[in-house]
């Protein structure tokens, strides 16, 4: 019986270790088949994926090929837009008495502020260890400008432009720093003051308020600037627009501290004598039109609607060089009496020519301006920079 018994056990274990082992192959089996089906899957994706990225590439390549290509109707290059990354808040409101030049006005300063949309303050990283930047910009107040990109061959741009430096004579605009180009884009630098979130303070712009801005770069001295670089004999000619002296007038001083008060809620500026400061910085370059210029003191100026023209410094070079010609309606106006205008960050500067001879500036009066007004504007100011200018 015992023998029996143990036997009885042994056929038990072995039934069982043979179901054990046919489970465990059944299991087996079916991880097996799964792993095979998850790896066909997987090669499947892959190759999907791989065939997705190939022709991406292919669509991006036809498609730098397709713009790098000109258009068969109209022999015309296909346009690449840009959106601007950021806004300029200077102190100069009108065209007028912005610098030809940057650097020309070392006080002459500006907020870029950025869109913070497209512009992460991580982008502006590192920026503030440089001294100098270069500015990528539009031309937005060109009159032209929409027909310029709008109806580009109907725009006929002209290909020689006057020279201030020249004393009006034309040279060819891609010879000059002329705003009006076939793309009205401007290159200029900047002194790096300071930066701050998405804002960047400028110091010696040449820009004007609502400059639209496409790109920013640091200056590299070592490769940025080039010794022994050559430029034509009338680019040379130095001082050739530099006022011999600016002065104010008695009445000045108290009209700008009339406007002060309120004006320095949104000055980039400290102090009254800081934002005089800049005038006469201004005002050091004779910032008036080639035709004005060009007048003699006892010449004529255009009367329109009985009113004597006296900012047609603001005017683009097309318009001036219409408000040149003509001789029916011109009267002789003393250049004592012609009062020009200057206006910044709102303010408008009011100065004559000493008719001497001399085009000595005199500074008359500042009033606030009734074509400009920041009321309503979320603007810069110097208490946001005064930390960082000290």
């Amino acid at each position: 019986m015992p023998f029996n018994g143990n036997s009885k056990n042994l056929t038990l274990l072995a039934v069982a270790a043979a179901a054990a082992i046919s489970a465990f192959s059944a299991i087996s089996l079916y991880i097996w088949r799964k792993c095979r089906e998850l790896e066909k899957s997987l090669n499947s994706a892959l190759e999907k994926c791989a065939a997705e990225r190939q022709g991406r590439i292919r669509a991006q390549q036809a498609l730098r090929k397709a713009l790098a290509q000109p258009k068969s109707e109209n022999l015309e290059l296909t346009s690449y837009p840009m959106t601007p990354i950021g806004v300029v808040q200077s102190c100069f409101s009108t065209r007028n008495g912005t610098p030809r030049q940057p650097l020309l006005v070392p006080l002459s300063r500006a907020c870029l502020v950025f869109d913070a949309a497209r512009v992460p303050p991580a982008s502006l990283e590192g920026l503030g260890e440089y001294s100098h930047c270069w500015i990528i910009y539009v031309f937005h107040l060109n009159t032209n400008l929409e027909k310029l990109w709008k109806q580009p061959s109907n725009s006929k741009f002209k290909s020689k432009v006057r020279v201030p430096r020249l004393k009006g004579e034309r040279m060819g605009v891609f010879a000059t720093r002329s705003p009006h180009r076939p793309c009205p884009i401007g290159l200029t630098v900047a002194k790096l003051e300071a930066v701050q979130g998405n804002m960047v303070l400028l110091s010696g712009v040449d820009l004007v308020d609502g400059t639209p801005v496409l790109d920013i770069k640091p200056y590299l001295p070592y490769c940025d600037s080039i010794e022994g670089a050559a430029v034509p004999e009338w680019v040379m000619v130095d001082k050739m627009l530099a006022v011999p002296s600016v002065s104010f007038s008695k009445g000045f001083f108290s009209t700008l501290d009339d406007c002060w008060g309120k004006a320095e809620k949104k000055s980039l500026y400290a102090s009254p004598d800081e934002f005089q400061s800049l005038i006469k910085q201004v005002l050091s370059w004779d910032i008036r039109s080639v035709s004005q210029r060009n007048r003699p003191h006892d010449s004529v100026v255009k009367i329109a609607n009985g009113n004597a023209l006296d900012n047609t410094s603001d005017l683009d070079d097309n318009q001036d060089e219409e408000m040149s010609g003509g001789k029916n309606d011109w009267n002789p106006i003393p250049s004592e009496c012609i009062i020009y205008h200057l206006i910044l960050e709102g303010l408008d500067v009011s100065y004559r020519i000493d008719g001497n001879g001399n085009d000595n500036v005199i500074v008359e009066r500042v009033t606030f301006s009734s074509d400009i007004s920041y009321v309503n504007q979320n603007r810069c100011n110097n208490l946001m920079w005064r930390d960082q200018l000290t």
